[in-house]
C-alpha cells in the first residue's frame, strides 16, 4: 500500500501553481480570520508569547505580531551568544508548566537552553490558538473614543525599504505592546497624539542602565495598563515607566507576560 501511494505521487509529480495557491490560500484564511480580535500582542519575545498563551488559553481571540523574521525576541542569544539563560526561583514555575527543562545553579538560580526555552514558547503558544504573523510591524495606532481599538500593520520590508505603501488595519479590544527596549507601540501613540500615559511623567520614561534586581522586581511591577486599552509588559514595561534593563535573566519576562493576560482577562470579562 505504501509503495503504491509513492508510486502514485511519482506518477502525478508536482504542480508549483498547486503549491503557491495553497501558500497564499491558507495565509490568507488565516490573515482574514484575524482582522477582528479580542488581543493583538505587539513583539514575539518570551513576555508577548507568554502572554498570547494565556490569553488564547482562556478562550479570547490573540493575533501576535513580529516585525522580524524570527520569534523570539533575544532569548535565542542567550548572554552574549551564549545560548543559555538564568532563570531565578519565582519563574521557575513558568518553565515547568511549560515543560522547559531546568537545571539548579546555585540557591534559588537556574539555568535552560535558550534555544529549547524560546522554540518551546512558540510551540505551545501557537497549539493554544494564537496566530502568529511575523515580518509585519505595527506603524500605528486605531483610537476611538481616547481608547486604543486596533492596530495599524505593514510589511517590515516596506518599513525597511522606506517605500510609500498604504497599510491595512486590524481591530483589537485591547492591545499589548511586548516591543522590548524600543517600547515601539507607545512611542507611537507618544508621537502622534495629545495624550497623556499613566506614568508619574505622562510620557515614556525611558530605560535605565543594568540592574538586574532592581529590574526584575520592576518589571512585573510596571507591567500594566499604560492607556486605556494599551498594555506593556516584559522590558517594554520597564522602559516605559523608567525602570532598569536586566540582562540574560528571565524570569521576570516570563512572569510579566503571565500578569499581562490576566489583567487583560479580568478587563475584559468586566466589559461583556
Amino acid at each position: 500500500m505504501v509503495k503504491e501511494r509513492r508510486m502514485r505521487r511519482q506518477k502525478m509529480g508536482l504542480d508549483e501553481k498547486i503549491i503557491t495557491r495553497a501558500i497564499i490560500d491558507r495565509y490568507y484564511e488565516k490573515l482574514k480570520e484575524n482582522l477582528s480580535v479580542d488581543v493583538s500582542v505587539v513583539g514575539g519575545g518570551p513576555s508577548g508569547l507568554v502572554c498570547a498563551y494565556y490569553l488564547a488559553g482562556n478562550g479570547l481571540k490573540v493575533a501576535l505580531f513580529e516585525r522580524k523574521l524570527s520569534i523570539g525576541g533575544g532569548m535565542w542569544g542567550g548572554g552574549m551568544m551564549f545560548n543559555e539563560i538564568v532563570i531565578q526561583e519565582e519563574g521557575k514555575r513558568i518553565l515547568d508548566e511549560f515543560g522547559i527543562r531546568s537545571q539548579p545553579y546555585g540557591e534559588g538560580y537556574y539555568t535552560a537552553d535558550s534555544i529549547e526555552t524560546i522554540s518551546t514558547l512558540c510551540s505551545k503558544a501557537v497549539k493554544a490558538g494564537v496566530a502568529i504573523f511575523n515580518l509585519i510591524s505595527a506603524e500605528d495606532l486605531i483610537l476611538r473614543k481616547n481608547r486604543v481599538s486596533g492596530l495599524v500593520l505593514n510589511w517590515t520590508a516596506v518599513e525597511m525599504a522606506n517605500l510609500h505603501v498604504d497599510p491595512l488595519t486590524i481591530e483589537s479590544r485591547c492591545v499589548v505592546d511586548a516591543t522590548g527596549h524600543a517600547t515601539e507601540v507607545v512611542a507611537i501613540l507618544q508621537r502622534k497624539n495629545d495624550v497623556r500615559l499613566f506614568t508619574e511623567t505622562g510620557k515614556i520614561v525611558g530605560e535605565r542602565s543594568l540592574w538586574a534586581e532592581a529590574a526584575e522586581k520592576d518589571t512585573l511591577i510596571n507591567t500594566k495598563e499604560v492607556y486605556p486599552g494599551l498594555y506593556v509588559a516584559g522590558m517594554a514595561a520597564n522602559a516605559t515607566f523608567g525602570s532598569y534593563r536586566m540582562g540574560p535573566i528571565f524570569g521576570g519576562m516570563l512572569l510579566s507576560g503571565e500578569k499581562v493576560a490576566s489583567l487583560i482577562i479580568r478587563e475584559l470579562g468586566r466589559s461583556q
